[in-house]
């Protein structure tokens, strides 16, 4: 197992480094962990809420706009449990050593990039390709 990188709190990784070196590893660890963590939290939060907001509502109307803030919630809180899905994976390219490189060309992934969307897995190049062509196949 690896030592501990310490990293200041105000750090930021720079272009001028070598890429993906001990500090840029550990700060986007610390990033997606804290953003899981955070994810986690809402879910717990949402159950909560779902589970002591079970009652008996005469009024349909109000009811039903319960109902669909209901669902709404739910589909929030689907999306954000695959968002801790891609977290994960991102953690995992970590250990790997393969975080921060593109999955189609193998080139870096910008700094600017992984700090904006830190589970990116394609280079901002790729992702357009990859965006253009869905949209292109997507209205055959």
């Amino acid at each position: 197992m690896k030592a501990e990188t310490f990293i200041s709190g105000d750090y930021r990784p720079a272009e001028d480094e070598p890429f993906m070196n001990d500090k840029q590893l550990e700060y986007f660890r610390r990033k997606l962990l804290n953003w899981k963590a955070e994810l986690l939290s809402d879910t717990r939060d949402t159950i909560e809420g779902l589970q002591d907001g079970t009652r008996n509502i005469p009024d349909v109307a109000d009811r039903a706009s319960e109902e669909t803030d209901r669902a709404l919630e739910l589909r929030t809180r689907d999306r954000q449990r695959k968002l801790v899905a891609k977290i994960d994976s991102a953690l995992r390219r970590i250990d790997e050593g393969e975080y921060g490189y593109c999955d189609v060309t193998g080139e870096p992934i910008s700094l600017k990039r992984l700090d904006a969307r830190p589970i990116a897995t394609m280079s901002l190049e790729a992702q357009e390709r990859h965006e253009r062509r869905e949209k292109v196949h997507r209205d055959d």
